[in-house]
């Protein structure tokens, strides 16, 4: 089972060794962002610094930094259960396309330990109700990792809204920047369903709802970062990850629910048009991206537990703690996207390439120009229509060895046939492209030719140098006699 709430994770933590209490006082300017970073990329421990400059709550960093912790949090031995979860639910119907996924993940509400849970009467992240001139956010930690930055973010705060028309929820994860004691700037990109929520309601003139949860239990936190479509509620997919009910309660100024289990949770109205510059900041993609205007929300009341602590991450150059959370999704979503391509044997997402930017993918090939079709239905598959490298490799090629795909992907190729170039829509935060929200793409067959694609040199397409069976098996049983 994963854990109810964050500190209960952190205890956990402590008790194996793998926490580490920073009671010197420490900076959020510059300071914990250079500290957490040197810790994640050295595969080090979880931090909690219990005396931030400037504030009287403790910061969790470093939670989910390496599989191991994000898997514990989870209650997962590997990320293959949940894999295998999946894949169960979508059988023996074998749906197709996203309307059959939707159909699969619907078998959820069915489920009794699934679905979220409203408890009655106040819950423990409301023990403490702020409003009014109370409202400080000065006294929650925010960082200021880079030295470009254009000011200090909440980089870990799960944001709730729901569609003005249909009443449906969105649990989103988006950077925050701290304008005042009272105003928060919302980075929501346009491909994201919490931006969809708000032009829906500034077209109608009215003013949409908003409640932004921090320290929540690891599964709703995860959830907030899966790509999931914008029908599928991310607290079903959270209560199927951690299996059991996500226990909810009624926000106290808005019409949301958040966990009842979070640490603090502020609460506000975004009115039509109001907008704030929000940026520069040092994003996972490594570069800083540009100051625009996005709207601002002014919040009227915060709620917490008695002594709260919050959780946040630090986002830069790769490897981060994004690197596990981009894998459970990877590993998580294999069999959705086996159902709506079935070619398909495995795929990779290496984090080097921010999860968004490269797709590696086997297939079993069966016929001429085979990759290319692959790499075409990727392009139209929801949030995968971001990829912008896609690296077709034969079954027998291990999508996560980066030695095996390079040698394939520099060897196996004619680029003169075998490079597909289009264009089509990147990320939000893509630098590269001209202009933005669109640009160039390109997909590599590195998959062996056949005669029908137009390889006619005698002899047909080469063996791969392999060893000998018989002797590499006896190689390895004598591996010790040789001193080897």
């Amino acid at each position: 089972m994963a854990y109810d709430d964050l500190r209960s994770l952190l205890r956990a933590l402590e008790r194996e060794g793998d926490l580490k209490r920073i009671k010197a006082e420490v900076d959020p300017y510059l300071e914990i962002g250079e500290i957490v970073d040197r810790v994640n990329k050295a595969g080090g421990p979880a931090l909690l610094f219990e005396n931030v400059k400037g504030s009287a709550m403790p910061l969790a960093m470093n939670v989910f930094g390496t599989d191991r912790r994000l898997l514990k949090a989870l209650g997962l031995k590997s990320y293959a259960e949940i894999s295998e979860k999946i894949g169960g639910l979508l059988k023996p119907e074998l749906p197709q396309g996203f309307i059959g996924v939707r159909e699969a993940f619907g078998k959820l509400g069915s489920m009794v330990h699934v679905p979220p849970r409203k408890v009655k009467g106040d819950a423990p992240v409301q023990e403490v109700v702020l409003t009014g001139d109370d409202v400080d956010l000065d006294l929650l930690p925010a960082l200021f990792t880079w030295p470009k930055d254009g000011g200090s973010f909440f980089n870990l705060g799960l944001t709730h809204t729901k569609h003005p028309e249909t009443g449906v929820r969105n649990l989103g994860l988006y950077r925050l920047q701290r304008h005042d004691k009272r105003t928060i700037g919302m980075h929501w990109q346009i491909h994201k369903d919490s931006r969809n929520h708000y032009a829906v309601a500034a077209a109608r003139g009215e003013r949409l709802p908003v409640a932004i949860a921090f320290g929540c239990p690891p599964a709703v936190t995860y959830a907030s970062t899966a790509p999931l479509p914008g029908d599928i509620d991310e607290y079903l997919f959270a209560g199927f990850v951690a299996g059991k009910r996500i226990e909810m309660v009624d926000c106290k100024t808005v019409p949301l629910q958040v966990p009842a289990n979070a640490e603090v949770v502020i609460e506000g109205w975004l009115e039509p048009g109001e907008m704030l510059p929000e940026g520069p900041f040092g994003d996972h993609t490594g570069f800083y991206t540009p100051q625009e205007p996005f709207p601002a929300l002014t919040i009227d009341c915060v709620t917490m537990r008695k002594r709260p602590l919050l959780q946040s991450i630090v986002v830069g150059r790769p490897p981060t703690e994004d690197g596990p959370l981009g894998r459970a999704t990877e590993r998580f979503f294999l069999p959705l996207l086996k159902i709506i391509m079935p070619d398909i044997v495995d795929y990779h997402l290496p984090e080097s390439g921010g999860f968004h930017n490269c797709a590696i993918v086997s297939i079993d090939k069966k016929y001429p120009k085979h990759a290319q079709k692959v790499m075409h239905a990727i392009w139209g598959a929801h949030m995968m229509s971001l990829t912008k490298l896609i690296i077709v490799v034969d079954k027998d090629c291990d999508v996560h060895d980066l030695h095996e795909v390079s040698w394939r992907a520099l060897g196996n190729t004619d680029y003169s046939r075998d490079l597909t170039v289009v264009e089509g829509p990147v990320d939000h935060l893509d630098h590269a492209s001209y202009q933005q929200f669109w640009g160039g793409k390109a997909g590599i067959d590195a998959t062996r030719k056949l005669p029908e694609e137009g390889y006619t040199r005698d002899g047909g397409w080469p063996e791969m140098v392999e060893s000998d069976p018989a002797t590499a098996e006896r190689v390895t049983r004598r591996w010790k006699e040789y001193g080897l």
